[in-house]
């Protein structure tokens, strides 16, 4: 992805999360200059990779397969091994009409993906087999706000405005917008996009960046490069 495209899209989430009634907290307008200037008491966002954050899997075809994100919150790894601590994450997320999050699973994260507004929100669901790969027959049970709802491979399961699914560890799931797109809410478990994303199919977690402006914000995955953390 070029740098000037992930400018325009960091301006663009920030519209539309105020649209919606969501306030982003002071770190979100930072520039650069500012996270390298504030990062000593800043080292809590920088180690639990709180910020902003956008991906076309390394596909190249954003508008395709792509996701916005903002992580609002994090623990650490640590916290979460010691049984103790802060133990939870939370996230927003802009999916765009027909846009793909990619066919995943986590083997320690549980979330609940919430659409908060917008369109329709589409999961498609599968169940793991005994290895933890995707089982291309293999159903299970979600909670939907709650409730236990069974399904069968592939199944499509559309949450309005609202509502919303909680996905456990194993449970195989891809998503997109239908109709508009949809801001989601996801609160969860010690979130490691690094390691704890196992996707079907050979793709990345995060986009190869070509530098052709400079960064408007940092994104998590520019804070090696330019943060002590």
């Amino acid at each position: 992805m070029k740098r000037s495209e992930i400018n325009a899209l960091l301006e663009e989430a920030r519209a539309f999360f105020e649209r919606h009634g969501f306030s982003l907290p002071p770190f979100a307008q930072w520039s650069p200059a500012e996270f390298v200037a504030r990062q000593d008491n800043a080292a809590h966002l920088i180690r639990s990779r709180c910020g902003w954050d956008v991906t076309d899997y390394g596909a190249g075809r954003f508008d395709e397969m792509g996701l916005v994100l903002f992580t609002l919150r994090n623990g650490l790894l640590s916290d979460l091994n010691a049984g103790r601590g802060m133990c939870y994450a939370e996230k927003l997320l802009i999916t765009r009409r027909d846009q793909l999050s990619p066919m995943h699973t986590h083997r320690v994260k549980a979330e609940d993906i919430i659409n908060r507004a917008g369109g329709t929100l589409v999961v498609e669901l599968f169940g793991s087999d005994a290895t933890g790969q995707l089982d291309p027959q293999g159903g299970g049970a979600v909670m939907c706000d709650g409730l236990v709802v069974p399904f069968k491979a592939g199944d499509k399961l559309r949450l309005a405005p609202g509502e919303s699914i909680t996905l456990r560890p194993g449970d195989w799931h891809a998503f997109w917008a239908e109709d508009a797109d949809v801001l989601i809410g996801e609160v969860s478990t010690v979130n490691d996009d690094e390691t704890d994303n196992i996707f079907h199919q050979p793709i990345t977690r995060f986009s190869q960046i070509e530098e052709d402006a400079n960064p408007a914000h940092l994104l998590v995955s520019d804070y090696p490069a330019h943060l002590i953390g």
